[in-house]
């Protein structure tokens, strides 16, 4: 079982053969041109793992001296007797001397989850035996390189979890090589295959040392742009490879059209096969035959949404309008399907099922998604859709008024009044005009009637001592979300209503800086009031020294004088968190560690004039005088044209700082309901972990609603509970959610057109995102000292640059393509890159600002 042949059914077995031999040996059974060859399995690094004693190497630890240490060992360990025979003779089969490629394949490797592109070692045109045992030997080692250890850390992946293999394949006798992307990995759209290609060895590509063709085919439209092709790597007689200069090729093209559509059909039956898009990587021999070296997942396409209408639809990202980047839990995705289907019903009476939601949600990624096709269609939806989203999420907005020149969501809907019902039947049943009327009318009897909603949040809900109960009364509680929104949300709307009135008699005397003043330190805000009343906590604890020692010590009992005024805090604001719309994470109350490092925070506040000058209360208080002169001098500037519309324009003003502050009220109150419902969740989950149905009490908020109701019944879900933990520690890696998404995969943000202008570079997108920060330009990683945030200037890079990525905030490459390593590993950890940008290293000095825009391919210089 230490070397199989690519042909044996064992050969596709991931725990014995590694990722990407099991990948090879998956195609060559499933009669795709892939050249034959053999794998050392797993069992034999296992062995030489521990004859080098490897027990004390590094796992998630970034220990360099540690993974030096092990490389060492690896590489003086000897081959044993039995190996060296089964290598010599799988080697034979192969041919007398044939040149091989001899490749690491890690346990780890080629996965759904991550591709770990290049981690690890590979060896070209090997010829002999003895080069082939030494090969395998510097493969075991690679698997401890300080990139490979760097990359597993940042994957969440222990290193003695890890085996290698090593697959040894005859060499193809390439005339032409590179890679392929069965889907766009830059915008992501699933109907466009992405080619490079050059001349030679595809290293030369796979590496980033060439600018190659870069070829783009959708549909029967093939986009071809020659690159320079000015290095080529060759097999040099004998063994080895070499770098061979080839001048500027950009006038030839490495590939004819019906090579193109032969890669493009190819990489489209490959993706079938394996039902996701691939990442792959061919050569075409000298023969004219199309070979595949290697096949993986695309590991940073964000999931598609299920469909949830005929065509190309458009998805808004719900949790990101949110401000929420981390995936939800599905318990928490179920509360939303609870809540938004109540919405559907009772505000626009759509019917909705409870536990499946309204039919516009959807969900990826862990991530909530609603469907806004219909509404980008109608003609009164694609003019209000955007400008909320004006408010609440700007760069959605964008988006969603790009996508409104697109022709498949093209107007066909014109008549206001489908949409204007639904409108008017949440207006009347919630008496929204009348609320408005009456806030401006009686403000502070308003802000009373809110107070009252909120103290009857949870009440005339029976009691519950059983699971199912439990049940029962989290389902009704998540139901009572919605129509907390109309019934408080007029109130802050009223306070802006009356600001749209007064900029609207005031003209030009209420300009953008002026309303920025209007707005600050509005009272009655109750998020507002919740930092002010921490602070004020710290003000009280800094006379306790046992209260200041706990607190910068960061653990330990709680002081009495600390306990108590964090429950005083708790018993208000105890039913908040971050990500606090999830239902699935703990509250304060649960968890108040988030608080007391807050505290601890405030406690190291300079006690400066200059620092009392920064505190929460006195920015407040300088927030308030200064919208009180605003609001004085804007009066005073109108009543200079008139009396009368001066004192309406103060009214409304003194209007909107009395209302204007209740707009985070509906929020604390949606999160008090789910809060209450996780109470109860929390119980059932406990009920469950003491049956035995469930290993913790947590566990329960990986199941949905329909599922924890079945467990209380019996069920067992303690496997589905398992599954779905790993894949949201997975998507909590994830560092780029797209704002809006089309059903094709399609990331509208990334296909924006390029904002270059002067001064700016242009190079090919190859990492969707725009960061700002200082340049460091490195030519050599064993010298590069890069500070956290700033963007990495390179003229290329192989894996062994990677590890700097990790503190990067961006990535700025002179060479390559869109699917070279620098990209690809860029890609998954999440920061904007752009490759092929000529002279950038000289074009960019150290030190200076630059802003990198991985969806335009642009980067822009600050004069310094």
């Amino acid at each position: 079982m230490t070397v199989l042949d690519l042909d044996s059914p064992d050969a596709r077995h991931l725990g014995l053969v590694g990722g990407k031999a099991a990948n090879l040996a998956e195609l060559r059974a499933a009669g795709f041109d892939v050249p034959a060859g053999f794998c050392v399995a797993t069992d034999a690094y296992r062995r030489a793992a521990d004859a080098a004693g490897l027990d004390e190497a590094p796992g998630r630890a970034q220990d360099a001296a540690l993974a030096a240490a092990a490389r060492k060992a690896l590489l003086a360990v000897p081959i044993t007797p039995d190996l060296e025979v089964a290598v010599a003779e799988a080697y034979a089969r192969l041919g007398d001397r044939v040149p091989v490629a001899v490749r690491s394949s890690a346990t780890a490797e080629d996965l759904p989850s991550a591709s770990f592109a290049g981690q690890q070692d590979t060896y070209l045109n090997v010829v002999g035996t003895e080069a082939v045992l030494d090969a395998v030997r510097r493969c075991w080692a690679s698997l401890w390189t300080d990139r490979a250890v760097s990359y597993r850390a940042s994957a969440g992946i222990d290193g003695h979890e890890v085996a290698l293999a090593v697959v040894v394949q005859r060499m193809v006798d390439a005339r032409v090589a590179g890679v392929l992307f069965t889907a766009d990995p830059v915008s992501g759209r699933r109907t466009r295959s992405v080619i490079d290609a050059s001349p030679g060895l595809g290293e030369a590509v796979v590496s980033g040392a060439v600018n190659p063709d870069h070829v783009v085919v959708e549909g029967s439209t093939i986009d071809y742009r020659p690159g320079d092709k000015a290095v080529e790597v060759r097999a040099v007689p004998g063994g080895g490879t070499e770098q061979v200069a080839a001048g500027d090729r950009r006038g030839e093209r490495a590939l004819t059209d019906d090579e193109v559509r032969a890669l493009v059909a190819l990489g489209r039956r490959v993706e079938a096969h394996y039902g996701a898009p691939q990442d792959i990587e061919w050569a075409i021999d000298t023969a004219g035959a199309v070979r595949l070296t290697q096949s993986r997942p695309i590991t940073t396409l964000h999931p598609l949404p299920e469909p949830t209408g005929p065509g190309l639809r458009a998805y808004l990202c719900v949790s990101l309008a949110q401000g929420l980047t981390r995936p939800i839990t599905p318990m928490g995705i179920a509360a939303f399907r609870v809540i938004g289907a109540t919405g559907s019903r009772l505000g626009f009476g759509i019917p909705a099922d409870d536990l499946g939601g309204p039919s516009a949600l959807a969900v990826a990624g862990g991530r909530v998604f609603v469907d806004v096709t219909a509404a980008l269609r109608n003609a009164v939806g694609r003019r209000i859709v955007p400008r909320l989203l004006d408010v609440m999420e700007a760069r959605s907005a964008v988006v969603l008024r790009r996508l409104r020149d697109e022709p498949a969501f093209a107007v066909r809907t014109r008549s206001p009044w489908s949409f204007a019902r639904r409108v008017l039947r949440v207006l009347v049943r919630y008496r929204v005009p009348l609320q408005v009327g009456q806030a401006l009318a009686a403000p502070a009897a308003a802000r009373r009637r809110v107070g009252r909603v909120g103290e009857g949040l949870t009440a005339a809900l029976p009691p519950a001592t059983t699971g199912l109960e439990r049940h029962d009364r989290a389902l009704a509680l998540l139901g009572r979300v919605f129509p907390v929104l109309p019934t408080v949300a007029p109130v802050a709307g009223a306070g802006f209503l009356a600001l749209g009135l007064a900029r609207a008699l005031a003209g030009p005397e209420i300009d953008g800086r002026t309303t920025h003043d209007l707005l600050r330190s509005l009272p009655h805000n109750v998020t507002t009031e919740m930092d002010l009343e921490l602070w004020r906590v710290a003000v009280r604890l800094r006379a306790d020294d046992a209260s200041v020692t706990r607190l910068r010590a960061g653990s330990g009992p709680l002081p009495d004088l600390l306990r108590n005024e964090l429950d005083r805090f708790l018993r208000r604001h105890g039913h908040r968190a971050v990500a606090e719309i999830d239902i699935g994470v703990p509250r304060w109350r649960d968890d108040p560690s988030y608080v007391l490092g807050v505290l601890a925070g405030y406690l190291r506040l300079a006690t400066t004039d200059a620092g009392r000058e920064s505190t929460p209360d006195a920015m407040f208080a300088r927030g308030a005088a200064a919208a009180e002169r605003a609001v004085a001098d804007v009066v005073a500037r109108v009543r200079r044209r008139s009396r009368p519309r001066a004192l309406v324009v103060g009214w409304a003003l003194r209007r909107t700082r009395e209302l204007a502050g209740l707009r985070e009220t509906h929020k604390d109150h949606l999160v008090r309901l789910i809060a209450a419902a996780r109470t109860d969740l929390v119980a059932i989950g406990a009920e469950l972990a003491g049956r035995g149905l469930l290993a913790e009490a947590d566990d329960v908020f990986f199941l949905d609603l329909a599922e924890a109701r079945s467990a209380l019944l019996g069920a067992d879900h303690r496997d589905v509970v398992a599954q779905r933990r790993e894949d949201h520690a997975r998507e909590l890696r994830r560092r780029h959610v797209p704002r809006v998404l089309l059903s094709d995969g399609t990331e509208p943000e990334a296909l924006a057109a390029p904002a270059a202008g002067d001064g700016a570079l242009v190079g090919t997108p190859a990492s969707a995102g725009e960061v700002t920060g200082l340049a460091r330009v490195v030519l050599d990683p064993a010298d590069a000292h890069l500070e956290p945030g700033e963007i990495l200037v390179v003229p290329s890079t192989d894996p062994g640059w990677t590890p700097l990525f990790l503190t990067a905030g961006g990535l700025v490459m002179e060479m390559g393509g869109a699917n070279s390593h620098g990209a690809v590993v860029a890609r998954e950890y999440g920061i904007p890159a752009v490759v092929g940008v000529p002279d950038a290293t000289g074009a960019i000095i150290t030190g200076q600002r630059i802003t990198v825009d991985g969806a335009a391919g642009s980067v822009r210089l600050t004069a310094e």
